[in-house]
């Protein structure tokens, strides 16, 4: 498969208003019909060629390598050795050894609803995946004429992913603004983010689990050291954030979408304390008031709708962009934005395996204009 080339790479910041509004910043486009998943339904499991990833000492001149192609609506990349797994949000998981790619069904107990941003989401591997085939999902579901999300267990079968239980259900769903971002953290527990399900005033309601960063045991107890008493909320006051990483001074940093419409942008950059209330829907941008906290970053005007985020050698935090349409890097030390890799439309999620830079495409999520390789599992070259 021939390579290939993308423009120079930009260096620019977030600020120039050059970036469109957030579509507005992931509000309804144009929508892709309804996918629900059936709890009970058959593995759809089809292998096809895709291009093996170079090995990690290897070097190009290219822009970026194709790892895989046609990939469905993805979300999160996860890496089990040299096997590379990526969730597709109407619920599937596409594994990916080699050159072979599998699309594995998974089987949940409550179907998934993809609806406009819904569906399954957050996707995270047991930190002994390889002993215990355990897994983490969080997806959308439909009960009671409801949209809600949960948190599951999965167990994987070397053919599918069958839910063995449910951690957390009930948390608020909508249309749009689910959150649905998951990562473990230095203290070895879970992090999920939750949207504000389009009821902005759940977002300040300690009470209620949307518009949050929760955080939990692996087998799905609160710790006891969580700011609310018997709580999951570990910070409140979010719109909709979609990437969590860490420093490694274990500075937890948060990419989170601004306001819609007008004004539209102002997507955030957070650093989370724990019980700490980041404002929305009472405050946005470089607003403040009494007890709130400030983003350290912000975007003004111009909206990027920023999605999964990595931390690179240098601490600085990689985030992969959907109305942005590119890969940004923001220096925590010298509060600088930047654009790293462009051309490719909109990203969906950024990892970093063996000093490498992996990010999946989101071109068939509705919203984008997909070729006839959309999407694809990238390998960006040249990043230091």
């Amino acid at each position: 498969m021939s390579l290939k080339r993308i423009s120079t790479v930009l260096t620019l910041s977030v600020c120039i208003g050059l970036l469109t509004a957030c579509g507005q910043n992931e509000e309804p486009g144009a929508i892709p019909p309804s996918t629900t998943a059936s709890p009970e339904a058959t593995s759809d499991t089809a292998t096809t060629e895709a291009t093996a990833a170079p090995e990690a000492n290897a070097e190009s001149t290219e822009p970026y390598e194709v790892v895989a192609e046609e990939l469905r609506a993805p979300w999160v990349i996860a890496f089990s050795g040299d096997v590379i797994y990526v969730s597709e949000r109407e619920g599937n998981v596409v594994q990916i050894d080699g050159e072979q790619r599998t699309r594995q069904t998974v089987n949940l107990t409550k179907s998934v609803q993809g609806v406009g941003e819904s569906g399954f989401l957050g996707f995270l591997l047991a930190p002994d995946f390889e002993q215990s085939q355990q897994a983490y999902a969080y997806h959308t579901y439909e009960e009671d004429g409801k949209m809600l999300n949960r948190v599951v267990q999965l167990k994987f079968t070397g053919e599918s992913w069958d839910e063995t239980y449910a951690l957390l259900e009930g948390i608020p769903g909508a249309y749009n603004h689910d959150g649905g971002r998951m990562a473990y953290g230095p203290d070895k527990l879970l992090y999920i983010t939750t949207g504000d399900a389009q009821q902005p005033e759940l977002s300040q309601d300690k009470g209620s689990l949307a518009g949050k960063i929760l955080r939990m045991t692996l087998d799905g107890k609160v710790p006891a050291d969580n700011p609310f008493p018997d709580s999951y909320v570990y910070s409140y006051g979010h719109r909709n954030p979609q990437g969590l990483a860490w420093t490694d001074k274990g500075v937890m940093l948060v990419t989170e979408h601004g306001p819609s419409g007008s004004p539209g942008g102002h997507d955030e950059i957070n650093v989370i304390e724990p019980g700490g209330n980041y404002g929305w829907p009472n405050v946005y941008g470089n607003q403040t008031g009494s007890g709130l906290i400030p983003p350290v970053y912000h975007t003004g005007e111009p909206a990027i709708a920023p999605s999964g985020a990595a931390i690179d050698g240098q601490n600085r935090m990689l985030i992969a962009t959907l109305a942005g349409s590119a890969l940004y890097r923001y220096d925590p030390a010298t509060k600088d934005m930047s654009v790293v890799f462009d051309g490719e439309g909109r990203l969906r999620d950024v990892k970093m395996k063996d000093g490498r830079v992996y990010v999946i495409t989101n071109n068939t999520d509705g919203r984008g204009n997909p070729s006839n390789t959309d999407d694809r599992l990238l390998i960006v070259n040249g990043l230091k």
